[in-house]
């Protein structure tokens, strides 16, 4: 995030070509689940919903940025950011 002025400008970087992790996703953009990093959670996330080609929003983050809150398949999943780093969006 830069400050230039009195403007706020954010800046998202692409991991691995044109993804991006969901732990760098902008409260409220739209994206959709590209693929998972290999992680022990892995098996656990996809469990919770978190699979390829599943849109998914960020809808809040907590005061000191850990947790966050995304929706994705109806309903509200509560994910440490560490755990969000794992997972690859595309962004819409």
């Amino acid at each position: 995030m830069y400050l230039y002025g009195r403007r706020i400008f954010v800046i998202m970087k692409l991991s691995q070509d044109k993804y991006l992790r969901l732990s760098e996703l902008p409260t409220g953009k739209r994206a959709v689940i590209k693929q998972h990093e290999q992680s022990d959670f892995q098996l656990t996330l996809m469990e919770m919903g978190c699979i390829p080609g599943e849109p998914v929003w960020i809808e809040m983050i907590a005061p000191m940025g850990d947790p966050m809150a995304i929706q994705i398949a109806g309903y509200y999943l509560s994910i440490r950011k560490r755990d969000a780093q794992s997972i690859l969006v595309e962004v819409e």
